[in-house]
């Protein structure tokens, strides 16, 4: 039988909302979990892993992060993954040449620090009254506090912890063994990363998720163009109404074993399922939009509008917020009501409990 829409929609939503493990066998599994600051009821991360974890609450990341091998960096975007995979894109070159005045504070920072274990930024600016700086938004902002950020990325630090939601810097400690092995290699293996999270994906997606690989990877423009032919060549492939679909090779797209199962979901719009704008619309047929940054006036679904989906299909979106000890969910549908059918209504309680729980909220849904 032939694959179909149907078959590639089940498989996608299978096999990613796996059953709930523990904290960091799920991170393993997904390879990467994007990090966003906005708490709409909670952090992006949180919301991803709050499906996939066994029992997890809101802000568990975070305080676990130091005892786990995680790390903060740059992927395609930003957020947190393995240790081991984060070593893959290391030494990293940024694309902007730092002056030789600018290493050499680099360097002054780095022994600081390494002569305290843990600062931080505070620590940094007080001791070396670096001064300010214009920011990537056109604002001031502590110069210090750029210059540890240009450090982390380039891999001379490694968020220790968080304080506050301030990142707290250690030195980072590398890897020879990992870091002196075959580009080619190290490449293959971080698209796989990339394609086991979002697949089945269209070729044009690997397309685009590759190019944002050069944030991680900067360093390796043209080998990611060679990375990207051989993965189209390694990864099975089928086209269906036109759009050429790629997933592992060691996975079977048709397999029994991808069913949903009978929960509602309300996802993150940086969740895995939903994730992939364009494979959104040609599962579930409508546009969804992240709206955060779109003025008031202009939004139609609203300012952090999480998708709503139940068994394999994104019906609608919920705007949640949580006060005085409640959850307050506005839902909306796509076909403008809510499915009639019973194991909706009861699903829809069960997420909103589950939410409640996450959020350590009572429960007040209008």
């Amino acid at each position: 039988m032939p694959l179909t829409l149907d078959h590639l929609r089940r498989y996608a939503v299978a096999r990613t909302l796996f059953k709930p493990t523990t904290l960091m066998r799920a991170i393993e599994k997904l390879g990467f979990v994007q990090a966003d600051p906005i708490r709409a009821p909670a952090r992006a991360q949180d919301l991803t892993l709050r499906h996939r974890v066994t029992g997890y609450r809101a802000g568990d990341l975070e305080r676990r992060y130091p005892r786990l091998a995680l790390e903060e960096d740059y992927f395609v975007n930003y957020g947190f993954l393995p240790r081991a995979h984060q070593g893959l894109m290391h030494p990293r070159q940024a694309r902007l040449q730092w002056t030789p005045a600018r290493w050499k504070q680099a360097q002054a920072v780095q022994a600081f620090i390494a002569e305290r274990g843990v600062v931080h930024p505070r620590e940094v600016d007080a001791h070396f009254a670096h001064g300010k700086t214009t920011n990537w938004f056109g604002g001031s902002s502590n110069a210090s506090t750029q210059l540890l950020d240009g450090m982390h990325y380039r891999g001379l630090l490694r968020v220790a912890r968080r304080q506050g939601g301030t990142r707290m810097y250690a030195v980072r400690e590398t890897d020879p063994a990992v870091e002196a092995a075959d580009v080619e290699q190290r490449l293959d293996v971080l698209i796989d990363l990339i394609v086991n999270k979002y697949a089945p994906l269209p070729d044009a997606s690997l397309g685009q998720l590759v190019a944002y690989l050069g944030g991680g990877v900067p360093q390796w423009k043209e080998g990611r163009k060679a990375a990207l032919v051989r993965a189209r060549k390694r990864l099975q492939r089928v086209r269906v109404d036109g759009v050429d679909w790629l997933w592992p090779e060691s996975e079977r797209a048709d397999s029994r074993r991808w069913v949903a199962d009978e929960q509602v979901r309300l996802l993150t719009p940086f969740d895995p399922v939903v994730w992939d704008r364009r494979r959104f619309e040609l599962f579930w047929g409508w546009a969804y939009r992240f709206e955060a940054y779109t003025p008031a006036a202009k939004r139609k679904l609203g300012y952090y509008a999480l998708p709503l989906l139940w068994r394999d299909k994104v019906i609608g979106w919920g705007n949640v917020s949580a006060a005085a000890g409640s959850l307050d969910a506005q839902l909306s549908y796509v076909e403008g009501r809510k499915p009639p059918e019973p194991g909706f209504a009861q699903g829809l309680e069960a997420e909103l409990e589950r939410m409640r729980s996450f959020l350590g909220l009572g429960l007040d849904t209008p």
